[in-house]
Order: C-alpha cells, then sequence, then structure tokens
C-alpha cells in the first residue's frame, strides 16, 4: 500500500510543509537530477514537473528539498513567515 503523508511545522521563522511516502526511495545516481528540467524516469512526459516547482517556490523566496531512503522520500518546502 502506497501511504502519503503531508506535515504542516510552525517553527519561530518559518513554516515548514512535508510531503512523505513510504516508496523505495530515489536511487543515489539519480537524485542530483531530479530537478533538471527535462530529467525523467518515466516513459512518457516531459520531465518538467520537479524543475517547474522548485523554479516557482525557489523564485518567491521559498527553499525545497528532499531526504530519501529505502523506505521512502520526503519532500520539505520552507517558507518564511
Amino acid at each position: 500500500n502506497g501511504d502519503i503523508i503531508v506535515i504542516l511545522k510552525d517553527l519561530e521563522h518559518e513554516v515548514e510543509i512535508s510531503v512523505s511516502d513510504n516508496g523505495p526511495g530515489i536511487p543515489k545516481d539519480i537524485q542530483n537530477k531530479i530537478f533538471s528540467p527535462n530529467f525523467t524516469t518515466k516513459s512518457t512526459g516531459m520531465g518538467l514537473g520537479l524543475a517547474i516547482s522548485k523554479n516557482i517556490v525557489e523564485s518567491s523566496g521559498v527553499t525545497i528539498r528532499f531526504t530519501t531512503s529505502e523506505k521512502g522520500t520526503t519532500f520539505f518546502v520552507t517558507l518564511k513567515k
């Protein structure tokens, strides 16, 4: 079963949104490519989703990052208050 967990944390000077799954994680050899335009692991699609998302959030002064393991991946979006 696939699980998605969304958590909102109210930190002292920031708000952090995390989105986690319980999938197999992102392989080490592609971790540095996932935010690159035109990168995809699928047979269809343009590979623009994460690249566009990162560009939009970072142009607004927001950060996006991830952690991953064989037990799942978590993306973090951090906004200043």
